[in-house]
């Protein structure tokens, strides 16, 4: 064992030698004075080398963990050593985060030796231990090269007008779900129970932080902003789970995020899984604002995740803005739906509630997922389908939405992992209402990941979402009369091709310390009513169904929505994860 008093045995003997090497310095000393300093030296470095084997003695009986003294401190922090799943980071599994090795835990703790407060964890990861707890740092920095078409050049509408803009192939440089935040557990004296809290906000790395606007939509919300993302505080313990409150991914979302290889690439499932109408809107796949949720401990692979979140909504009919809120629940400002009334009248709902219920054994998963949203506004599809919506159909098309789901992974022993969901989505409108329902309809997905070495793997994927009911119709395909309309007005109805089908395939390889790169292709090829889009699941650059008409942005915008277009997308990413 190389000991840490090696330096000073070293400079005792140079002085040593030193008294005795040099002439001049004898000269002036008596030979007495000459034998006590050597008798000295000799003594000194005796008991350095005696304290030297002590301590060899020491380290060779002791596990060699340089963590030992933080690593014990942080169990006993939650007792018995198990730290609440919500303030641990996040899993690689769902959000792609690892931890990054650093030479900066290589020497042995001090923490509570010298009276700090807080002291650097050893090991992976950036987390400093505090007394009865710990906070972690993370975060995802995702930027792709990427070229694009919509592919709707070839399409035409009823009056032989065709897309406006560009329409080919264009380039973009895109931000993809990228974030950092702080997480962390502090143990409160006496109970069995820490204090765990999360902050979190989206990084745009590539683009200006501002409120969304687009030409198809408008938002308020600044996603750059501090804790834009999954933040809350809440209680946890180790027998009996956690309770959170703030804003979080449903779980709805979170059940099957792990079934899903492309996370923030063109071709995420959310183009598909859990969209009820097209578009990069993901219903079922969203952020809930001011939720309380709880989450269980795993119990013989059982795990149990429940969330609610109360409308706060004045109005009957969800078209105003939640209090608390700058935007309509379900996304955008009040008139998003491009007609009048301006209200939050395109997808805004009052209350929500979501759940899941997983269960894991070794390489299995299995996972059962159910989310409701409580009186959900669309009577903007009614306003743009009818000059004049008949007495009563403005009321109706207020109603319930819910979404259902099972998948199930497995991991093979030849690397090979498969995973596989269906889901099921109603939209509860009277029968008069079914020739524009577009939100209930059944979808599937299947994807496999091969790793190819430890730091190669290929995936693919395949989304495919079945008719619904009806169609309100898009610039090209409004070309039927809807029940009781006149001329001038117009709707998809009844019976439309708006499936889709999207197919996904992507390499990725780890580079080291937290860094890879990936390349994917994706592309979607709707029904002819269909206008499913490729870019959900936390882009900035998203390829939907909308040309360059009327694209002055906000409430003036009203660009045409071309359905039965083939997207197709290429992309070249560098991904950073701590």
């Amino acid at each position: 064992m190389k000991s840490v008093f090696q330096p000073a045995i070293s400079v005792a003997a140079a002085i040593g030698l030193l008294l005795v090497a040099t002439p001049s310095f004898a000269d002036e000393l008596e030979q007495a004075q000459i034998k006590a300093l050597q008798s000295q030296v000799a003594t000194m470095q005796a008991q350095l080398n005696a304290l030297t084997a002590a301590l060899g003695q020491t380290a060779r009986a002791a596990p060699a963990s340089p963590g030992t003294t933080i690593q014990t401190l942080s169990a006993a922090a939650n007792g018995q050593g198990s730290i609440p799943a919500a303030a641990l980071p996040p899993s690689a599994a769902t959000l792609g985060t690892t931890a990054l090795a650093s030479t900066a835990n290589a020497g042995p703790p001090t923490y509570g030796a010298d009276g700090r407060y807080i002291e650097r964890k050893p090991g992976p990861g950036l987390t400093l231990v505090t007394k009865g707890g710990e906070l972690t740092a993370y975060g995802n920095f995702d930027v792709s090269v990427d070229a694009a078409t919509k592919g709707v050049a070839q399409l035409r509408a009823p009056d032989g007008s065709r897309p406006v803009g560009v329409m080919g192939w264009q380039p973009d440089i895109s931000t993809n779900l990228s974030f950092i935040g702080v997480r962390g557990f502090q143990r409160l004296p006496g109970h069995d129970l820490s204090l765990i809290y999360q902050l979190e906000t989206q990084i745009d790395i590539s683009s200006s932080s501002g409120t969304a606007e687009t030409n198809s939509n408008q938002s308020n919300v600044v996603k750059g902003g501090l804790t834009s993302r999954n933040s809350y505080i809440g209680l946890a313990s180790p027998s009996w789970g956690a309770v959170m409150i703030g804003k979080t991914d449903a779980p709805y979302k979170q059940s099957t995020a792990r079934m899903n290889p492309f996370i923030g690439m063109v071709g995420d499932y959310g183009a598909i899984m859990g969209n009820t109408g097209g578009d990069n809107r993901v219903e079922f796949g969203t952020r809930l604002d001011h939720s309380l949720w709880y989450e269980s401990p795993e119990i013989h692979g059982l795990k149990l995740t429940a969330l609610y979140s109360p409308g706060q909504n004045r109005s009957s009919d969800s078209d105003n803005i939640a209090a608390g809120e700058s935007d309509c629940t379900g996304g955008n400002v009040p008139g998003s739906g491009g007609s009048l009334p301006i209200a939050c009248n395109d997808g805004a709902f009052s209350d929500a509630v979501s759940a899941s219920l997983t269960y894991t054994h070794g390489p299995l998963y299995l996972v059962a997922a159910y989310e409701r949203h409580s009186k959900v506004n669309r009577s903007s599809d009614l306003t743009g389908e009818y000059a004049n919506p008949p007495a009563g159909y403005m009321d109706a098309d207020t109603a319930d939405e819910d979404a259902a789901k099972i998948g199930v992974q497995y991991a093979l022993p030849t690397r090979t992992t498969i995973s596989v969901i269906f889901e099921d989505m109603h939209r509860y409108v009277p029968g008069y209402l079914q020739f524009q329902n577009e939100r209930q309809r059944t979808g599937y997905w299947f994807s496999a990941t091969q790793g190819l070495t430890k730091s190669d793997s290929v995936s693919v994927g395949w989304a495919h979402a079945n008719r619904t009911p009806g169609d309100p119709g898009q610039h090209n395909t409004s070309v039927l009369l809807p029940p009781l309309g006149s001329p001038g007005d117009g709707v998809g109805g009844a019976g439309a091709d708006n499936s889709a089908d999207m197919l996904t395939a992507a390499y990725k390889r780890a580079l080291g310390g937290g860094l890879s790169i990936y390349f994917d292709v994706a592309a979607i090829r709707n029904g002819g009513y269909g206008h499913y889009a490729l870019g959900a699941g936390g882009r900035a650059v998203t390829i939907d169904c909308h040309d360059a008409s009327d694209a002055s942005g906000g409430l003036a915008s009203n660009p045409h929505c071309w359905a039965g277009g083939h997207p197709v997308a290429a992309s070249t990413g560098l991904k950073f994860q701590f």
